[in-house]
């Protein structure tokens, strides 16, 4: 058992027969995302860090006067946000059930936000909170009008800014793309959208299922012009290429070249 699914983790999604998707998404259902730490402006009590001069000084008129360990209190680490934009156009069906399902891990791990894009842009956060994932991907599939529909990337990444991001979702996230990178617009402005994503988040990632294909090349227009605003570019083709992308998402880097993980 444990050797078939370690033969599955490193199977291409697209190319797995019914029963190993069933296995596939057992092991989805027990995933964790979470996104790498930020140290916040709040505090709490510890016994090592800087001296809390509030906590202290109340110390102190509590006993009179008498001298007092001095109190200690030190930041909190938090998890940053997490904005997952799920690609669930006709050329990454084969995929998009996956995706989702590794997007629904993720929202159960908190701090998470989900994003359907196609021809329209769809949040998902709602539905993806079901604690059974079957039930999730029902609550996507009656939520989500453009399944298998076509690719509006630049438009749909601008309305999310616009919409979403610029109020405070994006500033200081971990931002995922999982798509193939195909445009039917102007790339030109995906481009333009993907500049402004990167002035916002803390980091851009982007993870397409069909980087892992021998010969690939980030050639495609849309996925050229996003690339030079992009942090890491990862595959997302397969369990094990997704477990590589939470470890990038926590803040791990895989590699230094332009294309290729890092």
């Amino acid at each position: 058992l444990a050797s078939s699914t370690e033969v599955l983790r490193h199977r291409d999604v697209a190319a797995l027969d019914a029963a190993e998707r069933a296995q596939l998404h057992r092991l989805l259902a027990a995933f964790a995302l979470r996104g790498e730490t930020r140290r916040s402006a709040r505090r709490r009590p510890a016994r090592r860090g800087d001296v809390d001069p509030r906590r202290t000084v109340r110390e102190l008129l509590r006993r009179g006067g008498e001298p007092a360990r001095l109190r200690r209190h030190a930041r909190v680490d938090r998890p940053r946000r997490v904005v997952l934009l799920v690609d669930v156009s006709g050329s990454m069906a084969p995929y998009a059930d996956a995706l989702l399902r590794f997007a629904h891990a993720a929202v159960r791990g908190g701090r998470t936000e989900v994003f359907t894009i196609g021809t329209r842009l769809t949040r998902v956060t709602r539905e993806l909170s079901h604690r059974d994932p079957d039930l999730a991907m029902a609550a996507v599939a009656a939520a989500v009008p453009d399944w298998r529909g076509g690719t509006r990337l630049g438009e749909l990444l601008r309305e999310f800014l616009n919409r979403w991001g610029q109020r405070g979702m994006a500033r200081g996230a971990v931002v995922v793309l999982l798509s193939d990178g195909w445009e039917r617009d102007d790339p030109r402005l995906l481009g333009a959208q993907m500049r402004r994503l990167h002035a916002l988040a803390h980091r851009v990632v982007w993870a397409n299922p069909r980087k892992a294909r021998p010969g690939y090349a980030p050639t495609a227009a849309g996925m050229a012009a996003a690339l030079p605003s992009v942090d890491a570019f990862v595959a997302g083709h397969s369990l094990a290429a997704l477990e590589r992308l939470a470890v990038v998402v926590r803040g791990a880097r895989t590699g230094t070249v332009a294309g290729v993980e890092r």
